[in-house]
């Protein structure tokens, strides 16, 4: 009886052990992995944390077509200037997809590892990144690999359901309509029939919540605020005619609205910036339209912003 119980009693063990070895996706994400011991799913971006040890692991989605321009920046000298220096890179092939892992040390803006797995699909092109801040403390090089390479790929997963598990709602659309979300933290909205937008022929409107440190003083957010807009590639010659900061429902905006020319087809265009700080996060929402549509759709911009809620 006590050898069958044994048996019986490490088949359920095995059970369990199978199930977890399972892949998990975020919620409504396409990309899912199996996590390293006690990382659990993020509830501030699609992906997993352990804020103990410093760790995360983050998912990013992107049209299919984007996996050679972003592989031909996975280069010892580009990583470089964007503060990694390149330990390892090798070519992996993971199920039906293939992909670019690379592994380095990171130098700016903090001190710690990261590993960037790129991988390639019919349908998307999916960049895990996996970042332990620090030391040698964490997780080994090992634990972050062996999680990496168990990523898989789904799909089937709708885009209101990518909308639904953003970390904020919209409540007012003000007649736009969401056409993709970007890593689980960020979506773009447009009004018109077409889904890609060029030259600004149709207004759009990017909502994104990011984790970086917020600036603590009004000056030093005007500053923030200003810098982000100036280091956006896709305008040049930007202009600023106004730049505000506010209190609105309790929390802290900084607003600019510039004239500007759209870098590729140097269509003259307005853009509305509005940043929401909130707490330790903020929330950064671009809206750009053809100069000769201003009046109607800065208004509308607003309304979107001021419709914004965050879900925690």
């Amino acid at each position: 009886m006590k050898a069958l119980t044994a048996a019986a009693f490490g088949f359920i063990l095995s059970i369990h052990a199978a199930l977890a070895a399972e892949p998990v996706f975020p919620p409504a994400s396409r990309i899912g992995l199996i996590p390293p011991p006690d990382m659990t799913l993020s509830k501030r971006f699609s992906g997993f944390e352990n804020e103990e040890r410093a760790a995360v692991i983050t998912f990013t989605e992107m049209p299919a077509a984007a996996f050679d321009q972003l592989s031909s920046g996975l280069t010892k000298d580009i990583l470089k200037k964007q503060g990694l220096e390149l330990i390892t890179r090798e070519d992996v092939k993971l199920g039906s997809s293939s992909g670019i892992l690379v592994s380095g040390t990171m130098v700016k803006p903090v001190m710690g590892r990261k590993w960037l797995l790129l991988l390639k699909d019919e349908a998307l092109t999916g960049l895990v990144v996996a970042q332990v801040n620090g030391g040698s403390e964490g997780y080994s090089d090992e634990q972050i690999r062996e999680a990496l390479k168990s990523v898989a790929l789904r799909h089937g997963v709708s885009l209101e359901e990518q909308v639904s598990a953003l970390p904020f709602r919209i409540a007012e659309e003000a007649g736009f309509r969401p056409v993709r979300v970007i890593a689980g933290s960020s979506v773009l909205f447009t009004d018109g029939p077409k889904d890609t937008i060029k030259s600004v022929e149709q207004p759009m409107m990017i909502v994104g919540s990011s984790l970086q440190p917020v600036p603590p003083s009004s000056e030093q957010r005007k500053q923030f605020a200003q810098a982000a807009l100036y280091a956006n590639q896709v305008l040049k010659d930007i202009r600023i005619e106004r730049s505000d900061s506010f209190r609105l429902k309790g929390q802290d905006w900084h607003e600019i609205v510039a004239r500007a020319v759209e870098a590729e087809s140097g269509q003259p265009i307005v853009v509305m910036q509005s940043i929401r700080f909130d707490g330790d996060r903020y929330v950064r929402m671009v809206g750009l339209t053809r100069e000769e549509d201003r009046d109607r759709n800065l208004p509308r911009f607003r309304a979107i912003a001021d419709g914004l809620e965050m879900k925690f």
